[in-house]
């Protein structure tokens, strides 16, 4: 495998790689990019446009394999995402980026292998791998969050509750989103339809979708967690105002009969007994009221 980063179409050394043995790793952008693809033998009708690529996915035809990788930024879920294309066939692995993506990750993978005689399935393996390498710490902290968010619901620490669970439960769903079709990608990868591939190598398209579907399983567990979190606030709500009526209700089952005392006697009619001598005996009549009151509500343990 021989490693090229380039913007533009060099004809000798387009020459001197069409004649190597082993197959061709290039990395362009998309002014290059055609010309690269019509060299390898590609053809000419490829959509490059990198705007309008929107989802992973890959596409088998007869001599060859293209597909597209959209991948959200771990530092920044909601902003803009990665975006590529790749083409792979006998001769050359290609991809077509504009952020430097795809050279970030060659450079990684320099790093960590420097022997460069690999194969074009490990190579693009790799690539794949770790673009998700460091997501097992990122759903962590994820998790943390929401342990966090749960212990503050039970101690009613919830200010701006509900605004922090739409935001983390949105970057899941992004999150969910990208490994279920990133670990399509790997099946159908693995599924070799053309025979592109060596099918000893297989085995490491089968580790990366094994790999996207633990963190597939990951996700939609925390987001499980999430709305047992929710679940859980909205429980302490819902106590907080079934408190609230509580009390309410105590205070008006109170002053109801207090409310018709101070009617009946607020009439004023000239035969009334108590008229005169009457105002000690509502005093002691509404006091009576509410001790009995008070004593019921404290048996039935509602006070």
């Amino acid at each position: 495998m021989i490693y090229e980063i380039t913007e533009g179409l060099p004809q000798k050394e387009a020459e001197k790689m069409k004649k190597a043995e082993q197959p061709v790793l290039i990395v362009t952008e998309r002014e290059g990019a055609q010309e690269w693809l019509e060299c390898f033998g590609f053809g000419e009708d490829w959509e490059l446009d990198l705007s309008e690529v929107y989802a992973c996915k890959v596409e088998t035809m007869a001599d060859c394999v293209y597909g597209s990788l959209v991948v959200p930024n771990m530092d920044d879920l909601f902003g803009a995402r990665h975006r590529m294309l790749f083409f792979i066939n006998k001769k050359c692995l290609l991809f077509v980026n504009e952020d430097a993506y795809a050279e970030e990750l060659i450079s990684h993978l320099r790093e960590r292998n420097p022997d460069r005689k690999m194969t074009t399935e490990k190579i693009l393996s790799l690539m794949l791998a770790d673009m998700i390498a460091r997501d097992t710490i990122l759903l962590e902290r994820f998790e943390q969050e929401l342990m966090e968010m749960e212990t503050h619901a039970l101690h009613r620490q919830n200010e701006n509750f509900l605004t922090k669970m739409m935001h983390v439960r949105r970057q899941l769903l992004i999150l969910h989103g990208f490994y279920e079709q990133f670990m399509e990608v790997g099946r159908e990868l693995e599924e070799n339809e053309n025979d592109l591939f060596e099918k000893k190598q297989l085995k490491y398209f089968g580790t990366v979708g094994d790999r996207a579907q633990r963190l597939l399983h990951r996700c939609k567990h925390l987001l499980d967690y999430a709305g047992q979190v929710k679940e859980v606030y909205q429980g302490q709500v819902d106590e907080h105002q079934n408190r609230n009526m509580q009390y309410l209700t105590v205070v008006s089952t109170i002053f109801f009969p207090l409310t018709l005392i101070t009617g009946w006697y607020g009439m004023n009619f000239e035969n009334m007994p108590e008229l005169a001598h009457g105002y000690p005996y509502v005093i002691c009549v509404s006091i009576l009221v509410i001790v009995v009151c008070i004593v019921i509500f404290k048996k039935k343990k509602i006070l």
